[in-house]
């Protein structure tokens, strides 16, 4: 006759989780001055160009490694600007290159955030996205609207890390999700990669050029969104994929 083993119950595990939670909160109690200068610190180096690109260089060899899981978690640290990763991509690594590794970095972070999204669920991300904002989303995405994701990836300046959450909540498919966001990226990330290398190689005149298309376009874009909206939600209507 053979011995049973009693695995611990859901008291014992629940117990387990408040003590960690108390002895990580004490944790950060203590070391809250620290704490807060190293976030300062990292903060500081995300925000600033200059910076970055600095301590990327000193990682040599490694640098392009690094430089894709910063990439990667500025997607999934929303509000740090991408743009700035962007743009020191193709300034430390050239048009080419700095294209190659952002797009690797946005396309594994855009993935997580697709899959962290669909692992929660709606209620835990209802703290970070106004329920305006979900309500626009259910509408363009009622049938299922790669059409209309796609649309947006495209649209300078268009937020699309958290549209890489609102989409983790629709009935998308990982299949169809992995091919649209990389492409769907694809023209923001060239841009801003030529960007950083045109300043790299001191061809101002490019640099200026591309500024200004960037500024007509987000403008125009600024002018007329309500329009685009409006356009995506027919399309979207008429029959998406």
């Amino acid at each position: 006759m053979g011995c049973r083993v009693r695995l611990p119950g859901m008291a014992f595990w629940a117990t387990v989780v408040l003590l960690g939670l108390v002895g990580l909160g004490c944790w950060v109690l203590v070391e809250r001055e620290a704490l807060f200068g190293a976030f300062s610190a990292a903060w500081a180096l995300a925000t600033d160009r200059g910076a970055m690109a600095a301590w990327l260089e000193q990682w040599g060899v490694a640098a392009p490694v690094v430089f894709i899981g910063l990439q990667i978690l500025q997607v999934l640290l929303a509000p740090v600007p991408g743009e700035a990763t962007g743009f020191i991509g193709g300034y430390l690594f050239g048009p080419a290159a700095g294209f190659f590794y952002s797009t690797a970095g946005l396309t594994l972070g855009s993935w997580l955030n697709f899959g962290i999204s669909r692992r929660l669920g709606r209620e835990p991300l209802r703290r970070w996205i106004s329920p305006h904002r979900l309500e626009r989303f259910d509408r363009l995405m009622r049938r299922q609207g790669a059409l209309a994701a796609f649309a947006l990836f495209l649209i300078p300046g268009f937020p699309k890390d958290y549209l890489c959450l609102f989409l983790g909540l629709s009935r998308m498919s990982w299949r169809l999700f992995l091919p649209l966001v990389a492409v769907g990226r694809i023209p923001g990330t060239l841009m801003l990669s030529f960007q950083g290398a045109a300043l790299a190689e001191r061809n101002y005149g490019v640099l200026a050029a591309l500024g200004a298309c960037c500024v007509v376009i987000l403008g125009l874009l600024a002018i007329y969104r309500k329009n685009v909206y409006r356009w995506i939600e027919r399309v979207d209507r008429g029959g998406a994929i």
